[in-house]
């Protein structure tokens, strides 16, 4: 099959808007280098040394992630052709799984080329570039010095402190959070996937009731403590500071303490307006 038979997904240019720019270079949509499904509409976006196929089949649509030497066969990403946003809802799965995928993909590459010191250097200049960002949308980020690596801090209008931290031997990247749960609301909706499951309606205690009833995507953990994530998708918990502060309350200038790991830069950078 040659390139020119394979014609090209009408979703991919929706979707590569959807995707931020990385270091001011904007998703690229070109010819997909072989085709995926016969007969199938397909494209590639490349954004440096990621990329993504795009399939349209009959009734779905398919992303899968481009790993250098691999053939792509089972998709990242499902998406029904009737949903109503298309677009959204395959960037929405991408930021949240692929693409960190993707960059862990690059950080073990680059752990065995170049050493871990070379990986740090690395998040160290995306954190650069979240901080940029913050400072766009008018944060104050300031640099700081964590446990296992740099760091960068803001306060939000809410009042909360947040946290962006490399952390860990795989330097990963773990938002933290302090400050009045109301600060919480506008992110995570967006950042979560809902929880599958069916808490019981007098779970956890007035606190964790009032979270659940707003977020469908945490679940409690005990009368202080709610947790959210999937599985190779942001996950965390929010808790009340101390195990010794009152349960039996509930309101939005409850002060908590929050983290959430697994999120990619991607996503963050799409978010930044949620985080000041």
């Amino acid at each position: 099959m040659t390139l020119s038979a394979v014609t090209p997904a009408e979703i991919a240019a929706p979707l590569a808007a959807l995707l931020p720019a990385r270091r001011g270079a904007r998703w690229t949509v070109g010819p997909a280098p072989y085709g995926i499904r016969n007969n199938v509409p397909t494209s590639r976006l490349t954004n440096g040394r990621r990329a993504l196929i795009v399939a349209e089949e009959a009734g779905r649509i398919e992303v899968f992630a481009d790993r250098p030497g691999a053939f792509a066969v089972t998709p990242d990403v499902v998406v029904d052709a009737t949903d109503p946003a298309p677009a959204l809802t395959l960037a929405a799965r991408v930021l949240r799984s692929v693409l960190p995928a993707l960059d862990a993909d690059e950080i073990r590459e680059t752990a065995r080329a170049k050493g871990w010191d070379q990986v740090l250097s690395d998040r160290a200049t995306e954190l650069l570039e979240v901080g940029f960002s913050l400072i766009d949308h008018g944060a104050h980020a300031v640099p700081a010095e964590g446990v296992n690596g740099p760091g960068l801090m803001w306060t939000a209008d809410s009042g909360g402190t947040w946290g962006l931290w490399v952390y860990g031997l795989n330097r990963n990247l773990v938002l933290t959070y302090d400050g009045p749960v109301r600060g919480l609301y506008g992110f995570l909706p967006v950042v979560v996937t809902p929880y599958a499951g069916h808490a019981e309606d007098h779970a956890g205690s007035a606190f964790t009731r009032n979270l659940t009833d707003r977020l469908p995507q945490l679940r409690p953990v005990d009368d202080g403590e709610v947790q959210f994530g999937a599985r190779r998708e942001p996950s965390g918990w929010i808790a009340l500071p101390t195990a010794d502060e009152p349960t039996d309350r509930a309101d939005d200038d409850r002060r908590v303490v929050a983290e959430i790991s697994g999120i990619g830069v991607d996503l963050l950078l799409t978010t930044v307006a949620y985080l000041v």
